[in-house]
């Protein structure tokens, strides 16, 4: 890890993603440029867009937002090129770096991450020599730092970074309520990163805004505690963890922005007490469940479908609160190249196996509905 990514700097990133509306469906911009103006008082310098993101109207804001009223050296910014939409063959998704750049007029990005890579996805970052691309990109001086941001599992984040050792930097989806969710692995991933000395650029602390109205259980813990707001524990949370360069918070108006500035301003890591009240939040967050398993995964041994059991009900287990989208993009997670809850043959040998005698069979049946939209 380089000494650059690896110091110390402001934790809060602007996150572009989610930017204030008008009526018409038109960005708000007059009020990003208030956000700008209030987050960069503060001491930030972090903006992440994408070229996907809005159909380029975010990196069209970040120009008239930031690059057109600020000088250069006021602020970073990470955008992202992507091999699965908006372009149909190599040529069409190495454009993007050029129309990104003529889109946001800054010259040079500071960050550049390959997007969304996927097990679905990743073979065309490598049939568009897309990693040899912006490895190039950062030769000519035009990309500083470069990675990918990352929705899979443990075993292929190994892999790519095995592979791609070059790499500067991970994006990763990393919060409390998924710390331990199998179909988002945010522990697991985070620790791979650390072993590979790589930082990391945190997405989804506040897992979708969900965290930002947690279930009454959760709610009850951290309004025990009090202190902040909701989205400030979890982004807190996030921001505490070692070799995070910066958490993004997807900002949709003024007053989301004034309170992830008040205690990131001048941001303390979680000390003792309140990495006890996370540790409350998170129990709370597990026990409002539908299914006990333990994840012993003696039920997976004897299964001739090779059905990750355990870690199906721990995605259905974790599903609270989310939108479906993002429970069957978990439940691909956890069933790629494995068995799916549709394809229990009813054998029972799982159930014979089960220490807590569940009726895995039914709640498999339960589980079905996790695998579309």
């Amino acid at each position: 890890m380089s000494d650059y990514l690896g110091k110390d700097t402001f934790k809060l990133g602007f996150g572009l993603m989610r930017l204030p509306k008008n009526e018409d469906g038109s960005i708000d911009i007059p009020q990003v440029c208030q956000m700008t103006d209030a987050f960069i008082a503060a001491g930030g310098t972090y903006f992440d867009t994408a070229y996907v993101y809005d159909n380029g109207k975010s990196e069209e804001a970040f120009k008239l937002a930031v690059a057109d009223r600020y000088p250069r050296e006021a602020y970073t910014i990470c955008t992202k090129i992507n091999a699965w939409m908006q372009c149909h063959d190599e040529e069409s998704a190495k454009q993007q770096f050029w129309t990104s750049l003529e889109r946001t007029g800054a010259g040079y990005f500071d960050y550049y991450l390959l997007h969304a890579i996927q097990r679905s996805n990743a073979h065309l970052y490598d049939e568009y020599h897309l990693w040899d691309f912006v490895k190039e990109l950062k030769e000519k001086g035009l990309v500083k730092y470069w990675g990918f941001s990352f929705h899979a599992d443990p075993m292929l984040l190994e892999e790519l970074l095995t592979k791609h050792p070059e790499v500067d930097f991970v994006q990763l989806q990393l919060n409390y309520a998924d710390w331990e969710n199998p179909g988002v692995a945010s522990r697991r991933n985070w620790e791979i990163c650390k072993a590979h000395g790589k930082a990391v650029t945190v997405m989804e602390p506040v897992k979708g805004g969900i965290l930002a109205d947690p279930i009454p259980a959760v709610k009850a813990v951290l309004d025990e505690a009090g202190g902040t707001s909701y989205a400030g524990w979890a982004i807190r949370f996030a921001a505490s963890q070692d070799h995070i360069l910066t958490v993004l918070s997807g900002m949709s108006n003024l007053a989301q922005m004034e309170d992830n500035l008040s205690y990131m301003r001048d941001f303390k890591p979680l000390d003792e007490a309140e990495q006890e009240v996370i540790l409350r939040a998170q129990k709370a967050w597990m026990e409002d469940k539908s299914i006990p398993c333990t994840a012993c995964h003696y039920c997976v041994e004897g299964c001739p479908k090779k059905i990750p059991i355990p870690e199906i009900f721990g995605v259905y287990n974790h599903r609270g609160g989310s939108p479906k989208f993002r429970t069957v993009r978990e439940y691909t997670i956890v069933t790629q190249d494995k068995g799916k809850a549709s394809e229990c043959v009813k054998c029972g040998k799982c159930e014979g196996a089960c220490p807590q005698h569940l009726k895995i069979r039914e709640l498999l049946e339960e589980c079905v509905e996790m695998e579309t939209l």
